[in-house]
């Protein structure tokens, strides 16, 4: 099935987003990923959904998402013309042996080392899924301990902005 990823921009109530994750839901579509955060508008919430259903289904989901009254806007992103990350925390084993191995990969992927322990260390990457992925492929060998992930984030390329209609309102 193909994957889409969807820009919510909507008032920050509480349940809203219950509401928005009960529509896939009832539907039996699977988010594979939920980002939801702040946005440069007092009181309004961004939620970066990726769901992968085929092009009928989600087009019934993004009109009842329209019907919810605390949802602004909402915008299918492509991934050609949109800025997409994704964010992890790995916890890698890293005893004296393999360590300079494990930082070499870290430099490579361009990840950030934000802890150190004496048979592990913590590392922060950020890039597209393909990027990301590799990175875990690459540090497999070494042994994960832990993996923290957050939603996918995504935004529009250029100087066009979800939120322009509502700001000129």
């Amino acid at each position: 099935m193909p994957s889409h990823v969807l820009s919510l921009l909507v008032e920050d109530k509480p349940g809203l987003l219950t509401r928005v994750a009960g529509l896939f839901a009832r539907r039996g579509f699977n988010i594979t990923s939920l980002a939801v955060g702040v946005t440069e508008i007092p009181g309004l919430s961004r939620i970066t959904v990726a769901v992968d259903v085929e092009d009928l289904p989600l087009e019934q989901v993004t009109k009842q998402l329209n019907k919810l009254i605390n949802v602004i806007k909402i915008v299918e992103l492509d991934p050609a013309s949109s800025v997409q990350r994704e964010h992890m925390l790995v916890k890698v084993r890293a005893d004296n042996a393999s360590r300079s191995h494990v930082l070499e990969v870290v430099n490579l992927f361009r990840a950030s080392v934000v802890d150190y322990a004496p048979d592990a260390l913590v590392v922060e990457i950020t890039g597209d899924k393909g990027k990301v992925d590799a990175f875990l492929r690459a540090v497999e060998p070494f042994g994960i301990r832990e993996l923290a992930q957050s939603g996918l984030v995504a935004i529009g390329r250029g100087g066009k902005s979800i939120s322009e209609r509502v700001l000129r309102n």
